[in-house]
């Protein structure tokens, strides 16, 4: 892996210097737009409205247009940030595990500390670990101040970005002030048939089912051309369910379809529908 910013850990008056890796990839299908009248790649050109000139990025800038004035901020105006131009992970404080809201969660960075950081990087890891504790921190990457949550996984820790509080918004669905009657049969059988689905996650078991399949069309249409044959490579397409209106029905139908029938292989890309 290759580091993407370097920088230190701060809390109290200990620093602990480490590098910075994203801990993601994508696995997606590289795919690019063209002309479906002669598949000519499309593409997108910088053209500055005053020379009318292509313009390389070198040479753009940024600006913020206030109505009247438009203010140009080059590169070396943004790196002059005082935020931008710390490389600390500052922890402000330690709060419960549970606290952080899985909605706040966002980009996902493992640090590696510097050789010299490995016995203050053990002690705040084991630290966290003891104490059941995520730390909270700020630090500034690539032109943002951002809250993060600091965790440790498989011996690593990990810096977690966080969504500020106005960047979340409110659930405000009028439909849910109505209230919906549900009976105890009702949520007994739901009981069951989450019991029936019920298991240890295992995330190596779930695969992108529409990744594998625009793989495979690709490699049909490498091999066949625009001849494909669709449902000869994927099979009939299932058709739509209609509108189960007998939810007790539905439920009862479920749990019997599950009862002695092993649980299939998981698949990430295909999610039952709900009545």
């Amino acid at each position: 892996m290759r580091a993407i910013w370097k920088g230190a850990i701060s809390f109290g008056l200990v620093h602990v210097p480490v590098k910075v890796y994203s801990a993601t990839e994508s696995h997606d299908v590289s795919l690019h737009q063209v002309h479906d009248k002669d598949g000519g790649r499309i593409r997108y050109e910088r053209r500055c409205e005053i020379c009318k000139e292509i313009v390389p990025y070198k040479n753009i800038d940024k600006a913020y247009d206030d109505g009247t004035q438009t203010i140009v901020l080059t590169d070396e105006d943004l790196a002059s940030l005082p935020a931008e131009r710390s490389h600390e992970i500052d922890v402000v404080e330690f709060v419960p595990a549970d606290q952080i809201d899985v909605l706040r969660l966002g980009s996902p960075y493992y640090l590696e500390p510097e050789e010299k950081a490995l016995k203050p990087y053990t002690l705040l890891r084991r630290a966290l670990e003891e104490t059941d504790r995520t730390a909270v921190v700020t630090f500034a990457l690539r032109q943002r101040t951002r809250l993060g949550a600091l965790r440790v996984r498989d011996d690593v820790l990990v810096l977690q970005t966080l969504l500020w509080e106005d960047e979340l918004r409110a659930a405000d669905f009028p439909v849910l002030e109505n209230t919906a009657k549900v009976t105890q049969k009702e949520l007994d059988m739901a009981g069951q048939l989450i019991e029936s689905l019920s298991g240890d996650f295992d995330a190596a078991a779930y695969s992108d089912e529409y990744q594998e399949q625009l793989k495979t069309l690709i490699e049909a249409k490498q091999k066949a051309g625009e001849g494909i044959d669709t449902e000869a490579t994927f099979g009939e397409p299932e058709e739509e369910g209609g509108e189960v209106v007998d939810l007790m029905e539905a439920l009862r139908r479920s749990v019997e379809s599950r009862k002695g029938e092993k649980a299939p292989k998981k698949k990430s890309g295909k999610k039952k529908s709900t009545a």
